[in-house]
C-alpha cells in the first residue's frame, strides 16, 4: 500500500543521510577511521534508531537528559541496537557510538540541534492534501467549464450540487472522494472542496468598506495606465506615467472571508481556482453557484452575460436581483476593452463592443444606472436567533 511505501522510503532516507553525515566528517578530517557501509549494505532506519538518538535514550534511562526530542518528534527511544540489523550494521553503530563518546568534536557535532529533525505532518496529513488537490484538479478539468452553444465554445456555470451529479458518473473521481471522506455525500464533498477555493465575481462581495476603498484606488491606477499606454506622444506618456501613484496594499482585515485573502494576498492577485456567484445562483438550488478561475476577462463577461439573460428571461428576476450581475459586467468590462477590443469574426465587430451594447441595453432596461451598480452592497448578515414574542 502507499502508506507503507512512504514509511519504507522514509525510514530510506533516514538511513542515508546518517550515512552522509559520517562520511562528511571523515572527508573533513574530523575522524580517520571510515565509518559508513556500502549503501546497499545499510538497511533501513527509524526515527529513534540513529546513533545519536540511542546514545541520548541511553541518557534519560540514566536520568541525564528529558525525553522531550522523542515526544517532540513522535518517536521512540530505545537504549539497545535493533535486533534486524545485520551483525556489519550493529557493529558499524556500536564504533559510532564508541568515537561520539570519546571524540569531543563528533560528540559536539552528533547532537539532537545539530541532526535533521525529519519533521512531518504525518500520513494521513499528507494523504488528505493528495486527495483534496486530485479532486480539485478533476474540478478543474476544463471539460466542466466550456459547452458548445452554436459551433462556438462558451463558459458554463455549475453549482456545486448539479456539479456533483455531473461527477457522480466519474468513477475515479467517487472512488478517491470515498477515500477522502469516507460515506460523505457526493454533494456535500464538492461543497467542501470548493468552499475555500473560490472568489466572488463582484468587489462588494470580496472586500468590506476598507477593502472597496483601497480596490477604487487600484481602478484609478488602472485607468491612468491604459491612458498612458494609448498616449502616441512618448513625453506625454512619460508625464502621465511619473504621476501614477503607487495603490496601497490590501490586508486581510480589508477582505470579507480569510479565504479570500488567503486566495488574494496584499497586491490582490487572483490565485483562485474558482469564480462564485453567491446572489445569482438559481431559485430552485440553493448550493453555491460558480465558474472557472481559468477563464480570460472575455469569457467571464460572457458567463455574466448569460447568466443575466437566464434569470430575466426565463426566471423573472427583477432590477433588484439582476443588479449585482450587471454591476459585476460594468466591472469586468474595462478588461475585456482592454485586452478584446479588436473584431472578431464570431462576434460580427469586437467582443467588447458587444458586451458594452448588452449591458447598456439592459441597464436602460430596467432603469439602472451607473452609481447604481457601482453602490451595490450585498445585505448586511444577520446573527443570532430571533427573539421570542412576548406573551
Amino acid at each position: 500500500m502507499a502508506r507503507e511505501e512512504w514509511e519504507a522510503t522514509r525510514r530510506r532516507m533516514v538511513a542515508l543521510q546518517e550515512e552522509l553525515d559520517w562520511q562528511v566528517y571523515r572527508q573533513y578530517g574530523l575522524m580517520a577511521e571510515e565509518l559508513t557501509l556500502p549503501m546497499g549494505e545499510v538497511p533501513e532506519v527509524r526515527l529513534g534508531e540513529r546513533a545519536f538518538e540511542i546514545v541520548l535514550a541511553r541518557k534519560i534511562a540514566a536520568g541525564e537528559e528529558t525525553s522531550e526530542w522523542f515526544k517532540r518528534h513522535g518517536s521512540t527511544p530505545i537504549t539497545e541496537l535493533p535486533e534486524h540489523w545485520s551483525p556489519e550494521y550493529r557493529a558499524l553503530v556500536e564504533k559510532r557510538i564508541a568515537v561520539m563518546e570519546a571524540d569531543r568534536n563528533i560528540g559536539l557535532i552528533e547532537r539532537p540541534e545539530y541532526k535533521r529533525r525529519w519533521a512531518t505532518e504525518g500520513w494521513d496529513k499528507l494523504q488528505d492534501t493528495a486527495l483534496r488537490d486530485w479532486l480539485l484538479d478533476r474540478l478543474e478539468a476544463r471539460e466542466f467549464w466550456f459547452a458548445d452553444v452554436d459551433g462556438m465554445m462558451q463558459p458554463r456555470l455549475w453549482t456545486t450540487g448539479r456539479l456533483a451529479d455531473e461527477l457522480a458518473g466519474d468513477a475515479d473521481f467517487v472512488s478517491v472522494a470515498e477515500i477522502y471522506r469516507p460515506g460523505e455525500d457526493l454533494a456535500k464533498v464538492v461543497a467542501g472542496l470548493v468552499e475555500n477555493e473560490h472568489v466572488p465575481f463582484l468587489a462588494a462581495l470580496r472586500y468590506k468598506d476598507s477593502g472597496l476603498a483601497k480596490r477604487a484606488d487600484w481602478e484609478d491606477v488602472w485607468d491612468q495606465q491604459r491612458a498612458e499606454d494609448a498616449e502616441t506622444d512618448p513625453e506625454a506618456a512619460k508625464r502621465i506615467r511619473d504621476a501614477i501613484p503607487v495603490p496601497p496594499k490590501y490586508a486581510q482585515a480589508d477582505f470579507r472571508k480569510p479565504s479570500y485573502w488567503r486566495a488574494r494576498g496584499k497586491l490582490d492577485v487572483p490565485k483562485e481556482r474558482f469564480i462564485s456567484y453567491p446572489p445569482a445562483g438559481p431559485d430552485n438550488d440553493p448550493t453555491l453557484l460558480i465558474g472557472w478561475a481559468g477563464w480570460d476577462h472575455r469569457e467571464q463577461a460572457q458567463a455574466l452575460a448569460t447568466l443575466i439573460v437566464e434569470r430575466q428571461d426565463n426566471d423573472g428576476w427583477d432590477a433588484e436581483r439582476l443588479t449585482p450581475i450587471l454591476a459585476g459586467l460594468r466591472e469586468v468590462m474595462p478588461w475585456v476593452r482592454q485586452w478584446h477590443n479588436d473584431v472578431d469574426p464570431l462576434y460580427d465587430g469586437s467582443p467588447a463592443e458587444v458586451y458594452d451594447a448588452f449591458l447598456a441595453e439592459t441597464m436602460g432596461r430596467h432603469a439602472l444606472t451607473a452609481d447604481t451598480l457601482t453602490g451595490w452592497r450585498p445585505p448586511a448578515a444577520t446573527r443570532g436567533r430571533a427573539a421570542r414574542p412576548r406573551r
